[in-house]
């Protein structure tokens, strides 16, 4: 196997800014950005969004009725339609 070809393979912390939620997962993202935790200094990321405020991973996605699209458009414009 050739050597240094690979990158650097670390423990990451990622930050969701919307959550104030902090992340410790190994990945090999570059980050010149460093953040002291639990006595440690770990390389740094910041992220809009994660599964801790994503809609659809904390259930306030909102749903739509099963009927399907075409009945949601009879529904809303179906007066409309029915009227000449």
């Amino acid at each position: 196997m050739r050597e240094n070809i690979h990158p650097a393979y670390r423990t990451v912390v990622f930050h969701d800014t919307s959550v104030d939620e902090y992340f410790h997962v190994g990945s090999t993202i570059k980050t010149d950005r460093t953040i002291e935790l639990e006595g440690k200094t770990f390389p740094y990321v910041t992220l809009d969004i994660s599964s801790a405020s994503h809609p659809y991973y904390t259930g306030k996605q909102k749903e739509f009725s099963k009927e399907g699209s075409t009945a949601r458009f009879q529904q809303r414009f179906g007066s409309f339609l029915g009227k000449k």
